[in-house]
């Protein structure tokens, strides 16, 4: 029986004081972000520091001082720190490389966000898209708007009518000329009566 309670009270001690370490990493870690914040705030009295500069490094210190200790207590768990950081690094890379893989397609999405918002152009308007020097890229009548692409129908001399899809992106990079969709009918009504 003794040695029943001896056992029991070893591995109560062994939780408990991994238990302490645990809080004692934690409770360093909170004063020492709330040493550093103070001593920015001092820092920021003395010199003419801008809070917008002050802020984001307040924020940087905090995030970076309360993950140093969380590091430190999954170590006390038994995680190894070299896994963790190999996970977090394998994750930061494949996000990095996803977000640059579909840049163009969260352009394009956010591009008709702000066409659908803003508005810069109607279905039925006539809209061209300009180089530099005034160089016409593609010249039609928007058909439809979409989250990657507006359709045209080009609108040229040869009369094709021939569909378009230009990237949304596109009407936020280069110059655009637009006719609202009521002025074409009228010019082209005033012309046919001629």
């Amino acid at each position: 029986m003794n040695e029943q309670l001896l056992q029991l009270s070893q591995e109560w001690r062994d939780q408990l004081l991994l238990g302490l370490q645990v809080l004692l990493i934690l409770l360093v870690g909170y004063v020492l972000q709330r040493l550093v914040a103070r001593g920015l705030t001092r820092l920021s009295s003395r010199y003419p520091l801008p809070p917008e500069l002050l802020l984001p490094v307040r924020g940087g210190i905090r995030w970076f001082i309360m993950g140093g200790a969380l590091i430190m207590v999954l170590e006390r768990f038994g995680v190894s720190a070299t896994v963790l950081w190999t996970a977090i690094s394998g994750f930061v890379a494949v996000a990095a490389i996803a977000f640059f893989a579909i840049w163009s397609v969260l352009s394009n999405l956010l591009c008709a966000v702000l066409i659908l918002t803003v508005g810069p152009f109607r279905l039925g308007d006539v809209v061209e898209i300009v180089e530099a020097f005034d160089k016409p890229i593609v010249k039609g009548r928007v058909i439809d708007i979409n989250l990657l692409y507006t359709t045209l129908e080009e609108v040229a001399e040869a009369d094709t009518g021939a569909i378009v899809q230009v990237p949304n992106s596109l009407f936020f990079q280069k110059a655009v000329r637009r006719w609202r969709g009521s002025e074409v009918q009228f010019y082209q009504r005033g012309s046919n009566e001629k």
